[in-house]
């Protein structure tokens, strides 16, 4: 979609992609979108690799993206957004509210980040300001991502413990990454200071629950 699709629309009203795994998630946000009276949901995929052709196809003005969805997640689709040139803007919906997710959308090119319990008039009004050209945060998360700081690590120290989450040993971290053993250790015992963990295990979980992954 080209910039001047939206200006070719006039005032019609704002067109939504919804892009999420679960059915009934993305039949609910639909059903609440589409009682706004300047809003039309006009496609919906399940999974994030289907997003830049959907919106090549349906030109919306606004994409709704999960996070955790099979093929590519939200913040990779919308970076993906950005990189094709696109004019839809990306706004994050997920029931995952991490503060470090947040700083990785935004640093993406998302334009806005909620939550999926936030209610339906606050979702809508999220859109509308997303499609003006504003950012949207959610508050509390916000706060939270100030507090927290940013994520403190490296690109390959992110790998070996998205690797170690299922308690893999070294070794077949090593083989999965190409690395050799001794330079995952070196990237394990890195980010389990950083942490300020004990074991690369409870890196990798708590890595995950602030959304550094």
């Amino acid at each position: 979609m080209n910039a001047s699709g939206a200006s070719e629309r006039g005032s019609g009203p704002i067109r939504v992609l919804l892009a999420d795994d679960q059915a009934l998630v993305r039949g609910a946000l639909a059903a609440l979108l589409d009682l706004e009276r300047d809003i039309e949901v006009v496609a919906q995929v399940g999974r994030g690799d289907e997003v830049l052709g959907a919106v090549r196809e349906a030109e919306p003005d606004v994409c709704l993206l999960d996070i955790e969805m099979p093929g590519a997640d939200g913040i990779a689709v919308a970076q993906e957004l950005r990189a094709a040139g696109v004019a839809a803007r990306s706004l994050i919906v997920t029931t995952f509210g991490r503060p470090g997710y947040l700083r990785r959308a935004m640093d993406a090119g998302a334009s806005g980040f909620v939550v999926k319990d936030t209610p339906a008039q606050e979702l809508a009004e999220a859109v509308r300001r997303v499609h003006a050209g504003l950012r949207v945060v959610d508050p509390a998360l916000a706060t939270e991502s100030l507090i927290g700081g940013p994520n403190p690590l490296t690109d390959r120290e992110r790998d070996v413990l998205r690797e170690a989450l299922d308690g893999a040993p070294v070794q077949l971290i090593a083989t999965r990454l190409f690395l050799s053993p001794g330079t995952v250790r070196n990237y394990l015992s890195s980010a389990i200071g950083k942490t300020g963990t004990t074991t690369r295990v409870e890196a990798a979980k708590l890595a995950e629950e602030r959304g550094w992954l």
